[in-house]
């Protein structure tokens, strides 16, 4: 059997890594499928990534490039991580997958399923019974969220706060923002000496150290970096899981983090604050909440909520020394959105392919 992985963007790689494994163990052919960017210091970056896995990998310039590919290759399965074009080309030579590089709020983890891939691996009971109803000739298979197995089953995991020049002796924040809506822009510019009793991790959306359209949510960061108790995670280090591991609190927005972080049984911030483009303001609010699917209302339930940022800092003072106090709705809602977390997901996803 082969499978491709189709890779558009580096950060769709954690989430594949413990699917490819438990191949592996099966013997499967597997190819890794990369994209060039027009950051030649990026591109070295995804190769070297991708290289690290040992595996074969092809890079390509544009979906034309890997379409053309994946039809010459005839693969038994493509697997992709968000929507994808041309299915119906690609279903006259291979099965294909969509295993989306997020649980989180926004509308689109919905959307990618208008067009149909032959499976989609979705996560908890609640998400799988609304893909349902919304696409009822859809194929769509409660897998769990292979990305977590690893932290689930403490495995693969190699930081440590010494590693990153911060101190073993303080408790730890992450704050793991997403690139839009992003709360990054309304944060002090002294989040760094305000949080000076904390070791601070910076772990932002790819994009947001990579898109110029984001370039001053970069140069705001790279300040808070500066400071002695504060790390920014390199745009190789693309793996948010082997942070969540060694912190304490996460402070995050509109992110598919809040559900990872909280799966793994430790305290969410959610930071209710956004800098939203003048198109979703006032008389346009309308296409931020079509942006954001009606699963950020749990939020509210999951998370601790700041609606500013001077908010905040209470706030984590509770958590780092509470960590426990919102345990069980943790494990209910996870129960629902993230789904089964025995660290079995992979296999799961694996038996499916080798099976079908």
């Amino acid at each position: 059997m082969k499978v491709i992985f189709d890779i558009q963007h580096l950060y769709y790689l954690p989430q594949y890594l413990p699917v490819i494994d438990a191949l592996k163990a099966h013997n499967t052919e597997i190819e890794l499928v990369g994209y060039k960017t027009d950051d030649e210091d990026l591109n070295r970056i995804i190769e070297s990534a991708l290289n690290e896995t040992k595996l074969t990998i092809k890079i390509v310039h544009n979906w034309q490039d890997a379409l053309a590919h994946y039809l010459a290759q005839k693969a038994d399965w493509l697997v992709f991580g968000n929507a994808v074009a041309d299915l119906e080309q690609l279903h006259t030579v291979s099965k294909t997958v969509l295993m989306q590089h997020g649980v989180g709020p926004k509308s689109c983890y919905y959307d990618v399923s208008k067009n149909p891939t032959t499976v989609r691996f979705v996560e908890g009971e609640k998400r799988l019974s609304n893909l349902q109803a919304m696409f009822p000739n859809g194929n769509f298979v409660d897998s769990g969220y292979a990305k977590l197995d690893p932290a689930i089953n403490r495995s693969s995991l190699s930081i440590s706060l010494s590693s990153l020049g911060l101190d073993e002796s303080k408790p730890t924040i992450l704050y793991a923002p997403t690139f839009y809506p992003s709360s990054i822009e309304l944060f002090s510019a002294n989040f760094a000496s305000d949080y000076a009793d904390y070791n601070v991790i910076l772990k932002p959306h790819f994009f947001s150290l990579t898109k110029h359209r984001y370039s001053k949510q970069k140069a705001i960061l790279e300040s808070w970096a500066a400071s002695d108790n504060v790390y920014l995670a390199r745009v190789d280090e693309y793996n948010l899981l082997e942070f969540m591991a060694i912190s304490d609190v996460m402070l995050s927005d509109a992110s598919s983090a809040i559900f990872e972080f909280a799966a793994l049984n430790k305290p969410v911030i959610w930071c209710d604050f956004y800098k939203l483009r003048w198109g979703y303001r006032g008389i346009f609010s309308f296409r931020f909440k079509k942006r954001i699917d009606e699963s950020i209302e749990v939020f509210n339930e999951l998370c601790d909520r700041a609606a500013n940022y001077q908010e905040l800092y209470e706030l984590v003072k509770n958590a780092v020394k509470n960590p426990h106090i919102k345990q069980s709705i943790r494990k209910q809602i996870c129960d629902e959105y993230v789904g089964k977390l025995d660290g079995k997901s992979a296999e799961r996803i694996c038996d499916y392919l080798i099976s079908h």
